[in-house]
């Protein structure tokens, strides 16, 4: 398959109705998720927008249907949720793209953990604005959170198991609790 140029692209995910990500002229198809997927991505996104709307923080929740532009890398992806604080930035080669993340979250599955944890996390971890990285686990509740020390090159992991914890966003100075994270969730028997 021939590389596309980035308007090539963009012009393929109108013209198609579908969404890809966008990895220097190489584009993937992304997939629909299961349930538990769908409900824990509405799940973290109304946590994190109604505790930063508490805080009064200026910081603003994004779903999955806006793309980010990682411009280091020439990509474009779809985190299933992210954070930016203060003004969106766009992409200067996509105005329906944001490119000034603070912290992003991708809940897991079978076929993507392993891209989420490495290539993904590397992609990443080249956005300046970033300070944190959410992993999410459909079948058990548990969340490793990835904060990058102001600063300094060095992530620091944490990992939130069971449903009467707390996870704590470092970078956005609030907790969401784990039984409201995985509210409605199947989770698989321990």
């Amino acid at each position: 398959m021939p590389r596309l140029t980035i308007e090539e692209y963009m012009l393929q995910e109108r013209e198609r109705g579908q969404k890809y990500e966008y990895h220097d002229g190489k584009i993937f198809a992304l997939a629909g998720g299961s349930v538990n997927h769908g409900l824990l991505c509405g799940n973290i996104y109304a946590e994190l927008r109604n505790q930063l709307k508490i805080k009064e923080s200026g910081c603003k929740p994004i779903n999955s249907e806006i793309k980010l532009n990682i411009t280091k890398e020439n990509c474009f992806v779809y985190p299933d949720t992210m954070v930016v604080c203060g003004d969106l930035e766009k992409s200067e080669s996509d105005i329906n793209s944001v490119t000034n993340p603070v912290l992003i979250v991708e809940v897991l599955s079978k076929s993507t953990s392993d891209y989420d944890r490495g290539d993904k996390f590397f992609l990443y971890r080249q956005i300046p604005s970033l300070q944190e990285y959410v992993l999410i686990e459909q079948n058990r509740p548990q969340v490793e959170v990835f904060y990058k020390k102001p600063e300094t090159d060095l992530w620091q992991i944490t990992r939130f198991e069971g449903l009467n914890s707390k996870i704590v966003f470092q970078s956005l100075g609030i907790k969401i609790e784990m039984s409201e994270l995985y509210f409605d969730i199947d989770i698989e028997e321990q």
